[in-house]
């Protein structure tokens, strides 16, 4: 198993870099501007989105339990959240965070905040909702998990959609208003044509996903 890991991003590797030659200077990305990438778990995430994702050399977080597979691909990572050993065992230059107490989402998140990074991509097998509440108004997130797309909206929200495409709501919704969207359950929606749909509610924020497979 670990080894079609290795060639799997093996190929990710060969993209990015053949990505990051072709670029001209004017795509050059300052420190910061560009979303960090925050990386739990990627047993069901493709090598494409997540070559995708890596294309502008963003700041690259991860875990204890997948640095060693991005490592073995010769991905470069900048910091290990919840290290419990000396990161510089697996690639020099590399620094950690210790979670503590908290989970290692909010402890990478948390540091993302206080080093004024304004957005982040996590990408994760499993999502913890609890784990990024209370960051909605602090950081841009998106948060990718198996085939779904997961981010905060605020009352108001709308998107342009085709029709019959699936929309989940996570969290407890007050007093919610839907245009352009056909109910299936409580929890999910499908847009009933081409077109923006809308969502209104009460609370500050509500995460919502989207399909991208």
């Amino acid at each position: 198993m670990f080894g079609v890991f290795v060639a799997k991003f093996a190929k990710i590797k060969r993209l990015v870099n053949l990505q990051q030659l072709t670029m001209s200077s004017h795509h050059i990305v300052r420190e910061k501007q560009e979303p960090a990438l925050l990386v739990l778990g990627m047993e069901h995430f493709t090598d494409e989105l997540l070559g995708q994702l890596l294309e502008w050399s963003p700041t690259l977080i991860t875990t204890d339990n997948t640095v060693e597979k991005l490592n073995a691909a010769g991905i470069k990572v900048d910091l290990i959240v919840g290290a419990s050993a000396d990161p510089e065992d697996i690639q020099s230059d590399i620094k950690f965070i210790r979670a503590g107490d908290t989970s290692e989402t909010e402890a990478a998140l948390t540091y993302l905040v206080a080093q004024n990074y304004p957005a982040v991509n996590v990408v994760t097998d499993v999502f913890v909702m609890e784990d990024y509440l209370a960051f909605a108004d602090k950081i841009n997130l998106v948060i990718y998990c198996g085939n779904k797309k997961i981010y905060p909206v605020s009352s108001g929200f709308s998107k342009w959609k085709p029709m019959d495409e699936s929309i989940e709501l996570f969290n407890q919704v007050n007093n919610l208003s839907v245009s352009g969207l056909e109910k299936v359950s409580d929890t999910e929606y499908l847009t009933q044509s081409d077109g923006f749909f809308s969502l209104r509610f009460a609370q500050p924020y509500l995460f919502i996903a989207e399909n991208i497979l």
